[in-house]
């Protein structure tokens, strides 16, 4: 199985030589027990002012396993992740993980990914399920992410804990059939809306724990804007089904 971690990067550069220096730690370590051929790493700049996407091209020269997408500006995550979806499905990757940049999804969980991936075709690092959890959040910010993620489990009648997380894992085959390039949603929403059009096509989706530690360096780059679009993004879904 070829592998691709998608990393979308917008003011990263404290954390991408390390990020991926661990992630090949683990996958020069483990991928093999795991029947995994190859991993690589899809870094998605969106133009970054701090020089990100330079680094990401100086790390890609000395190793062959990473790969930049620059985009011209800063067009939102959901967008960054259909255009890392779309090259890892041109380029033959039979799956692909989504990847924060800053530390907050661990690659010491990339084994049970793999492990994971053997019998199922949507695999999430779940922070909702008995054994996972967060670290370095507010009362308001975890309100939020768990409030987001039964209101949209509850109006859309999906089995998942975790509805809004973003450390997951996509068998090609999921990403072919739900059309990624007619996703419409940002932030949290387009978490959800992947996840529902997953579970509508009947694909196999299970859970496992993380905890997920928020960034220790710069700003979150959660808004309001992108709490109302995934609250109005999910009643629309509602309405679909």
């Amino acid at each position: 199985m070829k592998f691709l971690i998608v990393v979308p990067t917008y003011n990263e550069i404290e954390k991408l030589r390390a990020l991926t220096e661990q992630v090949f730690q683990v996958a020069d370590a483990r991928a093999h027990q795991h029947g995994i051929s190859l991993v690589s790493v899809l870094v998605v700049d969106d133009n970054s002012p701090d020089g990100t996407g330079q680094l990401a091209e100086e790390l890609a020269q000395k190793e062959p396993r990473i790969h930049v997408l620059h985009r011209q500006e800063k067009a939102g995550l959901g967008k960054a992740y259909v255009a890392g979806f779309a090259w890892g499905l041109r380029e033959g990757f039979d799956a692909i993980l989504e990847m924060d940049a800053d530390f907050s999804h661990n690659p010491q969980y990339l084994p049970e990914f793999w492990r994971l991936l053997k019998e199922y075709d949507v695999v999430i690092g779940s922070r909702y399920v008995t054994g996972g959890g967060v670290k370095n959040w507010g009362l308001v910010r975890r309100l939020i992410s768990r409030g987001g993620s039964v209101y949209a489990r509850n109006l859309l009648g999906l089995p998942v804990k975790d509805m809004t997380g973003g450390f997951n894992a996509w068998r090609r085959e999921v990403l072919e059939k739900v059309d990624i390039s007619n996703l419409r949603s940002e932030g949290y929403a387009f978490q959800i809306e992947l996840k529902w059009r997953a579970h509508q096509k009947g694909f196999r989706i299970t859970e496992f724990p993380i905890v997920f530690e928020d960034r220790a360096v710069g700003q979150s780059k959660m808004s309001k804007k992108i709490v109302v679009e995934a609250m109005m993004r999910v009643a629309s879904m509602r309405m679909e089904k």
